[in-house]
């Protein structure tokens, strides 16, 4: 069955794939702006960095622009200017974007997003990885591309019942990739996208050909307790392990306050669904290997050089404001029982990207002993950071191109 046909299954069917438009009612914006504009600001921080969180001034300016001159409709428009669809897997909708290039032999590339991001992380890669001969690269790089938001996140739906973890969505994704007609794919993912692709890639379904994580997997088992915990390193690291050592060790010890309370209480976090400025803040301290709030207070100031603007920030704040999951979306974090950094049992293709800015720099010879049959590429980035594509997009769809290159039939058949 081709995906066009498959697109034009009936509504009656659970398994339809049903056109979605986005939109929200004039009132709702209305009534976010009055809340953004109506907030009750806390006395300013009692230091003169961001060692106690978002600093008042930053949020209090980010706030005078969202209750005034924000424009939600002009990312609505770029939302519905995509093809956007609904379907039903395992009994939960799943929203997301679906791409065709216009070239042939495109490779199929199913790319999950994070937290706190989502679809709108990815909209600045669509173009260049579905018309690479519009931004200056090949044809034979070509992708279909599908971009779903994960349960609980955006527009897909929220579960009602326990088991929505990386495990299972993981297996949702083969459901969706093969209800969309492709019997072969590959797979992308950074935060949490990076878990549920590597977890793609642990299950190795016979149609994923191969996955990329720019947020990888790689510390050796016996370390992985020594920096969760703090102890300190081995002695007999080398340079860029004790980086990396150091790096998750500074993670877990300062860094990872936001996970721990979402992985434990998600329920407790009402401010997430009542107060918006409170949803930004607590968004926004998510940070990146730079710190807390890392590069998106550099986007904030004007002194960071990349393709992240204010409203880009903005759009995916909204977008979780609007549609109510800073709660459902932190229920994954709950549901999670898996490490996030050591060596995943992988054993298809997999490529891995390094940006300067990620939590951690994943060390050449770490990825090589965890997956020394199937690491079919790895490179090292001068700029980005967690958020790559949102950041770099003409950098990350590079990376897309040359990772997956040598799973393209033509390369295969050399």
């Amino acid at each position: 069955m081709s995906a066009t046909e498959v697109a034009e299954q009936t509504i009656g069917d659970s398994t339809a794939i049903r056109p979605f438009e986005v939109g929200f009612p004039e009132g709702e914006l209305a009534e976010l702006r009055r809340r953004v504009n109506a907030a009750r600001w806390p006395e300013r921080e009692t230091v003169s960095d961001d060692s106690q969180g978002v600093p008042l001034a930053m949020m209090q300016e980010l706030a005078r622009y969202w209750g005034t001159d924000y424009d939600w409709r002009a990312c609505e428009a770029k939302l519905n200017a995509l093809p956007n669809f609904i379907t039903e897997i395992d009994g939960l909708d799943i929203h997301f974007i679906h791409v065709r290039s216009p070239h042939e032999d495109a490779l199929p590339l199913i790319v999950t997003h994070g937290w706190p991001g989502s679809i709108i992380e990815q909209l600045k890669i669509i173009e260049p990885l579905t018309n690479p001969t519009a931004h200056g690269a090949s044809a034979s790089d070509a992708f279909d591309l599908v971009i779903p938001s994960l349960p609980g996140h955006g527009f897909s739906a929220k579960p009602t019942a326990t088991g929505w973890d990386p495990v299972r969505i993981a297996r949702a994704w083969v459901v969706l990739m093969k209800r969309l007609g492709y019997d072969r794919f590959v797979a992308q993912g950074g935060d949490w996208g990076a878990a549920v692709t590597q977890t793609m890639g642990a299950q190795a379904a016979p149609e994923l050909a191969g996955i990329h994580s720019n947020m990888p997997g790689t510390a050796p088992a016996e370390v992985v307790k020594g920096f969760e915990q703090g102890d300190p390193p081995p002695s007999d690291l080398s340079g860029d392990e004790l980086r990396a050592y150091q790096q998750l060790s500074s993670f877990y010890a300062k860094h990872v306050a936001y996970a721990l309370i979402m992985a434990t209480r998600p329920q407790t976090l009402y401010g997430l669904a009542d107060s918006p400025v409170d949803l930004a803040a607590f968004a926004l301290d998510h940070g990146d290997g730079s710190g807390q709030p890392g590069l998106v207070e550099k986007v904030l100031q004007g002194t960071y050089q990349s393709d992240l603007t204010r409203d880009d920030l903005l759009d995916n704040i909204t977008l979780y404001w609007l549609t109510n999951t800073g709660v459902s979306s932190a229920r994954l974090y709950w549901e999670n029982q898996a490490d996030f950094f050591d060596a995943k049992p992988i054993t298809i293709p997999f490529a891995i990207s390094v940006f300067p800015d990620e939590l951690y720099q994943a060390p050449r010879s770490w990825a090589e002993r965890a997956y020394p049959d199937n690491l079919i590429y790895f490179n090292e980035l001068d700029q980005g950071g967690h958020f790559a594509a949102w950041e770099q997009p003409q950098l990350f769809s590079e990376e897309m191109r040359a990772a997956f290159r040598p799973l393209r039939p033509t390369e295969r058949a050399k």
